[in-house]
């Protein structure tokens, strides 16, 4: 355990409410307004982390925090008095949950990246259905519903996320070619997959005072990057957000995808290596 003083925590406190502003206040500003944005709303709207939550500082496990204000935190869930201070607590996390995601992560990191996918989930998710039926009926196709549905017959699907597959239309499910399931999921998720990227933010905040906010906000950047590339990937044309598409019903497009999406992979790979390292630490405080 190490101790940070008052002044010092505070300003690595206001160090990441800086960072995390513009995020957390065109959130707010989009909300407010009634103004839905189909690329980053999904941070917030699939995730299960508001933008308050994200703009609260943690330190991590194995830290103290001391000085008066520190007390703050005990009304935060997963934090104790200690001596000297305040910490978060490794007995506030859920053994099971944390089984979960190491498995998960560490089985992923262990695997090859599959690159043929050309991030069709979002075809998938529009296969069969006229713009009025799409999740996201406020942004235009950039092709016609027989062209999405030519693309995805002539390209094939992929997919070995369940929470994209269980997204699909019910046209599309049998036409991919992997079945996954929610008891699968530690075998079938593998690092070429962007969700999977975006799943480390998923992972973080489950377990935010112990994670970390460094690192919870290492991972939501990762998760906003890998996010622009879905969408601009998907046939939504994203060009009034000042995206350009990414068009994988060419195979001009396609390579261009594989290489986004190689970034997207090395990019995610370190955080996850740091994900699982810091959640194996709070394991082994279960194990001691």
């Amino acid at each position: 355990m190490r101790t940070l003083d008052q002044p010092a925590w505070r300003a690595l406190a206001a160090a990441h409410a800086d960072r995390v502003r513009p995020w957390v206040a065109d959130r707010l500003a989009r909300r407010s307004a009634g103004r839905p944005h189909a690329v980053w709303d999904f941070l917030f709207d699939y995730y299960p982390y508001s933008p308050g939550r994200l703009a609260t500082w943690h330190p991590g496990h194995g830290v103290v925090l001391a000085g008066p204000a520190a007390t703050t935190y005990l009304s935060e869930r997963g934090y104790v008095a200690v001596d000297g201070g305040v910490t978060a607590d490794p007995a506030a996390a859920s053994p099971q949950r944390l089984r979960l995601a190491i498995a998960i992560l560490g089985r992923t990191r262990d695997r090859a990246p599959m690159t043929g996918c050309f991030g069709l989930h979002e075809w998938a998710m529009t296969y069969g259905q006229a713009q009025d039926e799409v999740r996201h009926t406020y942004v235009p196709l950039r092709l016609e519903p027989a062209q999405i549905a030519e693309t995805v017959d002539a390209i094939g699907l992929r997919c070995t996320h369940v929470d994209a597959y269980r997204f699909f239309t019910p046209e599309a499910l049998p036409l991919n070619e992997h079945r996954p399931t929610r008891s699968t999921q530690p075998d079938d998720e593998q690092p070429g997959c962007l969700h999977a990227s975006m799943d480390l933010y998923k992972y973080a905040s489950w377990f935010a005072p112990l994670v970390g906010s460094d690192l919870v906000t290492d991972c939501f950047e990762n998760a906003a990057a890998a996010r622009e590339l879905d969408m601009r990937a998907s046939p939504y044309d994203v060009s009034s957000y000042g995206l350009e598409a990414v068009r994988v019903e060419t195979a001009e497009g396609r390579r261009e995808y594989v290489e986004l999406q190689r970034a997207v992979i090395e990019r995610t790979a370190p955080l996850r290596d740091r994900l699982l390292a810091r959640l194996r630490d709070v394991q082994d405080v279960f194990s001691s």
